[in-house]
C-alpha cells in the first residue's frame, strides 16, 4: 500500500490488520523501512488534541466537560485496541495495554503486564511475557518468545531510522534490552541479561570475528546465534589497564543445536 491519503484512524486500522507495516523484509532478506509510514504517525501525534479516556466506554461517549475527571488522557484517536474471537489473541488481564495502530498476529500471547505501543508489529504464535515492552515500530516476528523484563526498543524519530527487528523463531531472555535499530535474525538467542545498542561489540567465539553496527548498516545478530552477556577490557591507555577497567560486551558462544531448541520451545499447553 502506497502513502496517499492513508491518514488518521484508516491509518490505525491499516496497522491493526497488518496491511501496513513501519518493517517489510523483501525476497533476498533485506528489510525496508517505510519512513511514511512513522511520518504519517507523527502527523496523527501533531494534529491530535490531548483529551479524556474512558476505556470501559467509546471515545464519542466521553463527556464534553473538560471538568469532568477522566482515568486517562491521551492524543483523541489512541484509545485502546480491543480483541474479538475473530482477533485469535489471548490477552492476559493484570495492567497490559496494547495501544491502537499496533499488529497482533493469531495465537499471540500477552502476559501481564505489557506495553505495545503505535506502529508495533508482534507475529502468529509469538509469547510477550510480563513486564515486557514492544517499542513504537517495533517488528517482532511469528513464533517469538520475548521473556520477562525484556525491552524490545522503538523508535518513531528520525523517520528513517531502523526500529528494532527481531526475526521468525527467536528466543529473548528475561531482562533483555534491544535498542537503536538492532536486527536479530531468524532463531536467533538471546541470552537473559544481554543488551544491544548499535554501538555493542559482539565477539563471534565460534567464528573468531566481531560485530558491530555503523550509521549505514545497524548491528545484525546472525541467524540462530546463541548470545551471552559478556565484558571487555578498555583500551584507553595505562590508566584504565591498571585498574583493569571493563565495558560490556555480547559474546556468541554457540549456534543452536537440538538442546538449544528443547530448552527455548515455546509450548502449545499454553496456548
Amino acid at each position: 500500500m502506497t502513502d496517499e491519503k492513508l491518514r488518521g484512524s484508516a491509518l490505525l486500522s491499516a496497522l491493526e490488520s497488518g496491511e501496513v507495516r513501519v518493517a517489510e523484509r523483501d525476497g533476498q532478506g533485506h528489510w525496508i523501512i517505510h519512513a511514511w509510514v512513522k511520518e504519517a504517525i507523527l502527523e496523527l501525534f501533531r494534529v491530535s488534541p490531548v483529551v479524556g479516556h474512558r476505556h470501559e466506554i467509546s471515545f464519542e461517549e466521553l463527556p464534553g466537560d473538560p471538568s469532568v475527571p477522566a482515568p486517562f488522557r491521551d492524543k483523541a484517536p489512541l484509545t485502546v485496541r480491543r480483541f474479538t474471537e475473530a482477533d485469535n489473541v489471548r490477552f492476559v488481564p493484570g495492567g497490559s495495554s496494547v495501544r491502537r495502530g499496533t499488529y497482533v498476529g493469531p495465537g499471540v500471547i500477552l502476559m501481564p503486564p505489557v506495553f505495545v505501543n503505535i506502529g508495533a508489529s508482534i507475529g502468529a504464535g509469538s509469547l510477550i511475557d510480563s513486564h515486557a515492552l514492544v517499542g513504537s515500530c517495533a517488528h517482532v516476528g511469528e513464533r517469538v518468545h520475548v521473556s520477562a523484563a525484556s525491552q524490545i526498543g522503538g523508535v518513531l524519530e528520525p523517520v528513517g531510522a531502523r526500529p528494532v527487528i527481531v526475526e521468525d523463531d527467536a528466543f529473548i531472555g528475561g531482562n533483555c534490552g534491544l535498542y537503536e535499530g538492532v536486527l536479530v535474525r531468524r532463531g536467533a538467542v538471546i541470552a537473559a541479561g544481554v543488551v544491544l545498542t548499535g554501538s555493542t561489540r559482539v565477539f563471534d567465539v565460534v567464528n573468531k570475528t566481531v560485530l558491530k553496527g555503523s550509521a549505514e548498516s545497524p548491528l545484525e545478530i546472525p541467524e540462530r546465534a546463541v548470545v551471552v552477556p559478556g565484558s571487555r577490557p578498555i583500551e584507553a591507555g595505562m590508566w584504565s589497564t591498571h585498574r583493569r577497567l571493563h565495558v560490556a560486551c555480547a559474546l556468541i558462544v554457540k549456534y543452536r543445536d537440538e538442546k538449544t531448541d528443547r530448552a527455548t520451545a515455546l509450548e502449545d499447553a499454553v496456548r
